[in-house]
């Protein structure tokens, strides 16, 4: 059994975290960390939890971590993780960090959309954590950056025709709506349930701190810098991230054969499934579990191609995503521990 710790375990992710973890037949969570609930019992802040698991969050330093587990999972605020990951990697623990503080490849974009970083030295040794692009390198990685909710659900419904080169890279467009739950468990006007309720609206439009990973990851795939026009919007809905990406045809080119693009690329995905012609993907499919779902339209008329991609924020574009990492650096199966059916209604 793996011994595994989550540092930073009282928020959303973490709470999703410790659920997957401890239904996963080969992990063993040893301890869970919170500053804020120190010595509290996880049933009492998640009742879920009850007759679950004992647990008690402690305010556990690094060391304590290191002494007792082989991978943590690092659920941090954006800022945070950098000032302990370096002590967990030299240690030689399995490490993935769940926040943004080592996705992006350049320093300097990072500074520029977050804050300063104090680990720059450790960037370049993080593998960026999209198993269905670099499952490859996370087989050896060590440290792992998870990638955001909004990039996963993005670069998975438009990285297929980036690879085939069948579309105009200066066209993208990427419309996508969000649960409640991507803003986190802290208090927040925003998030109110009577502000959340009854409304649909955008927000941090062209300035949102997931495009620079968008496009980071974007113009990898392409071979070339990409720009992207992204706008989210928040919903009331608890969990679900539903992506409608617009991008120009270079050519004249079928629906049946960019169907046929997206099947010879997601051929040994466990997680993405391709909508059969005619079907979209729906919020209310993928909930609970670590599945995307893809749906696709050509708009003959137009000459463009409209992709529709729905995940679960808290799983597969958080905590689920996460544990199919440290599956695949611990030589596990893939799906082990995320082969749950989505919860429906």
């Amino acid at each position: 059994m793996l011994k595994v710790g989550i540092y930073g375990a009282s928020g959303y992710t973490g709470q999703e975290l410790l659920r997957l973890l401890i239904g996963h037949p080969d992990t063993d969570v040893v301890t869970i960390t919170s500053r804020k609930f120190k010595n509290v019992a996880v049933s009492e802040v998640y009742p879920a939890f009850a007759s679950t698991t004992d647990l008690k969050f402690a305010d556990s330093s690094p060391e304590n971590i290191i002494s007792s587990c082989e991978v943590v999972f690092l659920a941090l605020p954006h800022g945070e993780a950098m000032k302990v990951a370096p002590e967990f990697v030299a240690a030689g623990m399995k490490v993935i960090d769940l926040s943004a503080d080592f996705r992006l490849r350049d320093v300097s974009v990072y500074e520029e959309w977050y804050t300063r970083h104090t680990s720059p030295d450790l960037v370049q040794k993080a593998v960026y954590g999209l198993p269905e692009l670099y499952r490859d390198d996370l087989k050896n990685a060590r440290f792992v950056a998870n990638p955001g909710c909004y990039p996963t659900g993005i670069i998975l419904g438009i990285a297929p025709l980036l690879k085939d080169g069948c579309i105009d890279t200066s066209s993208i467009i990427a419309d996508s709506k969000s649960g409640a739950s991507g803003a986190g468990r802290e208090l927040q006007f925003g998030s109110l349930f009577c502000e959340v309720n009854e409304g649909f609206r955008a927000y941090k439009i062209a300035s949102h701190r997931h495009t620079p990973e968008i496009e980071q990851e974007l113009g990898r795939i392409a071979n070339t810098a990409i720009k992207i026009s992204f706008v989210p919007h928040l919903i009331p809905v608890s969990r679900g991230i539903l992506n409608t990406i617009y991008a120009d045809l270079q050519n004249d080119i079928s629906e049946s054969e960019i169907f046929g693009i997206y099947e010879k690329f997601y051929g040994d995905a466990k997680f993405v499934r391709i909508c059969k012609p005619g079907s979209l993907p729906n919020v209310s499919s993928v909930r609970g579990s670590n599945n995307c779902d893809i749906g696709i339209v050509v708009d003959g008329r137009t000459g463009r191609v409209i992709i529709v991609s729905a995940i679960d924020n808290l799983v597969k574009g958080a905590s689920g995503q996460a544990v199919q990492n440290m599956n695949l650096m611990c030589g596990l199966p893939e799906d082990t521990g995320l082969d749950h059916i989505s919860l429906f209604p």
